[in-house]
């Protein structure tokens, strides 16, 4: 599931599939709304590792407890990449994924983050991106995780490129079309 947030680290956008996972309505979760699905011992650690990473323009990585409708706790792990654009390779905010994990048996589990590098679990059916370009994105996160491991890192810049028009895509998917008003016969009035 596709996540975008702006430079604050206020989120701007979360795919259709949020709603399936937490029962909350994607527009409540908008700017500072998805911490209300957050685990109550665990908003503090993404508080700090957003506000960390927002600062350093870096990418970031958080394992927490989201709660379902009802307050179930999923585990979930997420992370995201810095996202620059015009003019002058402005920080604009953060595209990133979250997947609902199973808590490794053998620790005992707690939220957890750092800032560095973002290695994306494998997405399980609850957070399997619906939309093609929220899919897209996805396969991109993980490719740019992975870029560095093969001595791929030339290729890193046209990839960050890349997540960044699909960020720009995603975001012109989700603007809202306004209608001119209409008038009691409903002709327009302009």
């Amino acid at each position: 599931m596709i996540f975008m947030t702006d430079a604050s680290g206020a989120l701007t956008y979360v795919s259709p599939e949020w709603r399936g996972l937490t029962g909350q309505d994607r527009l409540e979760a908008v700017g500072k709304g998805w911490f209300e699905r957050l685990h109550a011992e665990d908003g503090a650690v993404l508080r700090a590792v957003i506000k960390e990473a927002a600062q350093a323009q870096a990418e970031f990585m958080v394992r927490l407890r989201l709660s379902r409708e009802g307050g179930a706790p999923i585990w979930a792990a997420a992370g995201a990449v810095p996202s620059y654009g015009p003019p002058d390779h402005t920080f604009l905010g953060f595209l990133g994924s979250i997947t609902e994990i199973a808590p490794d048996a053998a620790e005992t589990p707690q939220a957890q983050g750092s800032v560095g590098r973002f290695v994306p679990p494998p997405p399980r059916s609850s957070t399997t991106p619906a939309s093609t370009l929220d899919l897209v994105a996805d396969h991109l996160l993980i490719a740019h995780s992975l870029i560095e491991l093969d001595g791929g890192k030339a290729a890193l810049a046209p990839l960050r490129e890349a997540l960044f028009r699909i960020g720009q895509a995603i975001a012109q998917k989700m603007a809202v079309v306004p209608t001119e008003p209409k008038g009691e016969d409903g002709e327009s009035v302009h």
